[in-house]
């Protein structure tokens, strides 16, 4: 029998999306989702060696924490991140504790961040069809236009499972095909050739690297999410860098346990 989650207590998560890009019969158009607060069952899920083998930990958790009747497999990647800030700071509290190394001396620094005073990105919703995941963007430099959607979570899983499968074939050149391997889900068609053959071929061999980086920059700055950036300053040598709150199993799993 399943487990009623709802016997446990509850908060409301806002989403950065506002539900905005959902189809209006998809229960995530309501722009909120339901998460119940963790217990000691879903540490069992965090400490799962076969899990975080397998890199599915964190997506097993959100199953088991999430109460709205919701498809997962749908959400987005930039609400899923706020739905796993908000539960972290339901199960563990809201300073998180993380390691990172200096990228100017290699020092190793520890910091610790507030999670409840990161804010969501700003998005013009006002510019973009509601219920429509789909939009258009021009490269600077070919001109070409492509057809792109923001990334779900059945995307991510997809691009997790081949690029694991890709790893059989690359390892010995060392190429790390991750950014290929992710524009090919986020392309949706170019110059309206939906053809995902024509697509793919546009992505290995014709996607100019200047108009790959501005198109990467553009989703960054367009997608729906929260703002993991984080100022650090170097212990050792002062330097000052933005740098991305990790999102790990350690996110869940406080440096105080054993």
């Amino acid at each position: 029998m399943a487990e009623d989650k709802r016997k446990f207590p509850t908060e409301v998560v806002s989403l950065p999306s506002k539900g905005h890009f959902y189809p209006e019969d998809n229960p995530l158009s309501s722009g909120e989702v339901e998460v119940k607060y963790m217990t000691a069952k879903e540490e069992d899920i965090l400490t799962s060696q076969s899990l975080i083998r397998k890199g599915v930990v964190l997506d097993k958790l959100l199953e088991a924490l999430v109460v709205s009747d919701v498809n997962l497999d749908d959400i987005l990647i930039g609400d899923k991140n706020a739905v796993m800030v908000a539960t972290r700071v339901l199960g563990y509290g809201k300073d998180y504790a993380f390691e990172y190394d200096c990228p100017s001396c290699g020092a190793k620094n520890k910091d610790e961040v507030d999670l409840t005073v990161l804010e969501d990105k700003e998005v013009d919703f006002k510019k973009l069809e509601k219920g429509k995941n789909e939009f258009e963007f021009t490269l600077p430099s070919s001109k070409r236009n492509v057809t792109y959607k923001l990334l779900e979570q059945r995307d991510e899983k997809a691009i997790d499972s081949e690029l694991k499968a890709l790893k059989k074939f690359t390892k010995d050149s060392g190429v790390d095909p991750e950014i290929t391997t992710r524009l090919k889900r986020a392309i949706v068609a170019v110059d309206g050739n939906r053809e995902r053959k024509e697509v793919n071929d546009f992505v290995d061999n014709e996607f100019l690297s200047r108009d790959s980086l501005a198109f990467r920059e553009h989703l960054v700055d367009t997608t729906p999410d929260v703002d993991m950036i984080y100022n650090f300053e170097c212990e050792e040598c002062d330097h000052g860098e933005e740098v991305t709150v990790p999102m790990t199993v350690q996110f869940f799993w406080p440096s105080a346990r054993g």
